[in-house]
């Protein structure tokens, strides 16, 4: 596919997209079924028998299912064939971390060693290292760590204090400092560690466990995840071969940020995958409980959280294939433009890390919202340790915490976009300038469009046209001092989150009604409708509450008369619809979409 049919990052704002443009899981190849269906078996047979065993971290346990996931290409599936992965493509790899996402602490440790364990090196490593540690963890041979947070510096990376000093002999790098919360960290070969060289150049470098003057702590005792690995790093004086320094001294914060955006991504895969799995025991046990002479599924109360599991899983699921794909199309650009392989898929990871950043914000609420909902809907035994749904809500709550806060990642959302338009990379000025002009003038009423769901499409339209007429507001009255308003930001990254997904779900329900016939995809309507129907009360309240925060009198006036405009959509019976939706998960006793 060229550049002419893919959006670049942010322009999904101000540009139309074409359905037929977009990946869904319903168009998965051959090959991409049978890999997923192979991670779906191993998680079944191999994980969920062992949790108990993998919570109280049995010696060799976790080091020897890695292997079993290595053998069976798992843990390589970014990794190009000569480094000794299976060299497929974001949306393959997305598949296998969603598979993956129900195996609790096994899918943690996998996440943090196939993208922040091994992509740094992958990425930004010389030949030799490539050649030399890549093979051993794509095969699960050896595990990895990424070594970033320290006591002191968390979202704020680069005020790490850990250094690193030129021997005098010039044959190493002497690292001293601290790191904490490091996955995998205990039972970790080699490790990605960040440290300023000579205190000032911000440097990432490669760690092998066993190297002079290098220890870990004991284990956290963590709320969740208890059978991930997770300890302290400590360097005393720790020899780092000058041939281990990762890419250019003083350029480590392109390996960190670089990477985070794939981390972020995958990160999404994972908890959409999970709140499928948390979805699916929770129908079952609806369907298995009996209160009142009746399964507690028959109740209303019930029914409710059901489809609101499926529907805010659904609607996640499409923007993040949607999101594979641009990245999948960005990257065979760059290569077809001669680019090498990591250069063309860090470009295409850097292009679209506003997206990376709103997925992984959506998909740890959503995993949130859906085991949460899981443990009511289980009521006591929720709360007991026995029932898998308790694990589960303990396991999900740190997803809104690593690969940067959700506060942080609506902040890099709004400030991403924002300077890619002072960059004159995105055209948001145009647009904005269009709206305000609109607001300005009375209505048209053209011919009504009788296509299908064009009321749908017309809202999308509207809700973009909110966020313009906000931001541009925001921008204009603000200026610089708009990076200091966090909260007038983080409603604009609502807004941004609500709409992306809303229109990824409509765009995968066209694309799919047109692929299978109406009839067939009727309950994906109701899914994505009563999504949008929702989302537009979200994104005028988040609207409000920005205006609130900066506008007053007339102009504020106008502004709500506006914002009304564009997030009114029409009388939905969401009842009736989320009853439709659960009664099909009833019947069939599982997550069904």
């Amino acid at each position: 596919m060229n550049d002419t049919t893919t959006l670049n990052g942010g322009e999904w704002l101000i540009k139309e997209t074409n359905p037929h443009d977009i990946f869904i899981p319903e168009e998965c190849s051959e090959e991409q079924k049978m890999i997923r269906d192979m991670s779906r078996q191993f998680i079944k047979t191999e994980i969920i028998p062992a949790l108990d065993r993998i919570d109280a971290q049995e010696p060799g346990l976790m080091r020897s299912l890695f292997k079993k996931a290595g053998d069976l290409g798992l843990l390589g599936a970014s990794v190009p064939e000569e480094y000794g992965g299976i060299g497929k493509d974001i949306v393959t790899s997305a598949i296998i971390s969603e598979s993956l996402g129900w195996g609790h602490s096994f899918c943690v440790s996998v996440i943090a060693h196939t993208g922040i364990g091994t992509l740094p090196i992958l990425y930004f490593g010389t030949e030799e290292q490539r050649k030399k540690y890549v093979p051993k963890l794509s095969t699960g041979e050896w595990i990895g760590a990424y070594g970033l947070t320290e006591p002191n510096s968390g979202s704020d990376a680069l005020s790490a204090k850990t250094t690193a000093t030129l021997s005098s002999d010039k044959k190493y790098y002497l690292l001293n400092g601290q790191k904490v919360w490091i996955t995998n960290g205990g039972i970790a070969d080699v490790y990605t560690v960040f440290a300023k060289v000579n205190g000032e150049q911000f440097t990432g470098c490669i760690v092998e466990r066993g190297f002079e003057g290098f220890s870990h702590g004991p284990e956290e005792h963590k709320m969740g995840i208890s059978g991930s690995s997770t300890v302290q790093l400590y360097f005393q004086d720790c020899k780092v071969p000058v041939e281990n320094v990762l890419g250019d001294i003083g350029r480590g914060h392109i390996i960190a940020f670089n990477t985070l955006n794939t981390g972020r991504y995958k990160l999404c895969a994972a908890t959409i995958g999970a709140s499928k799995g948390a979805a699916h025991t929770s129908v079952k046990y609806a369907n298995t409980r009996e209160q009142f002479k009746t399964a507690i599924a028959n109740f209303g109360a019930i029914k409710h959280k059901l489809a609101e599991m499926a529907i805010r899983t659904w609607v996640g699921e499409s923007a993040l294939y949607r999101t594979g794909k641009m990245i999948d199309d960005k990257e065979e650009n760059l290569k077809a433009q001669g680019q090498s392989f990591e250069k063309a898929y860090l470009g295409a990871a850097e292009e679209y890390a506003i997206e990376c950043a709103m997925l992984k914000v959506y998909g740890s609420e959503v995993l949130d919202f859906v085991v949460d909902e899981g443990v009511q809907i289980h009521g006591g035994n929720g709360f007991s340790a026995e029932y898998p749904i308790s694990k589960a809500y303990r396991d999900s709550r740190v997803n809104r915490i690593y690969e940067g806060t959700n506060e942080i990642n609506r902040l890099l959302t709004i400030d991403m976009m924002l300077k890619r338009a002072m960059k004159g990379k995105l055209n948001l000025m145009g647009p904005a300038v269009a709206v305000s002009k609109e607001l300005m003038s009375i209505p048209e009423f053209g011919e009504e469009d009788e296509t299908a769901f064009a009321k749908e499409k017309k809202y999308i339209v509207n809700f973009k046209k909110a966020i313009l007429m906000v931001a541009g507001a925001a921008v204009q009255k603000l200026i610089m001092n708009l990076e200091k308003e966090q909260q007038i930001i983080m409603n604009l990254a609502d807004m941004a989150i609500d709409i992306y997904h809303a229109e990824s779900a409509l765009l995968r329900l066209i694309k799919l009604t047109e692929t299978f016939g109406e009839t067939t995809t009727t309950l994906r309507a109701d899914i994505v409708r009563t999504f949008i129907y929702d989302a537009a009360d979200r994104i005028n309240k988040a609207g409000k509450d920005a205006l609130n925060a900066f506008a007053d009198g007339d102009e504020l006036r106008m502004m709500h008369i506006g914002l009304k405009r564009f997030t009114k959509v029409e009388p939905l019976n969401t009842k009736a619809a989320r009853a439709r939706i659960a009664d099909k998960m009833i019947a069939e006793n599982k997550y069904c979409f």
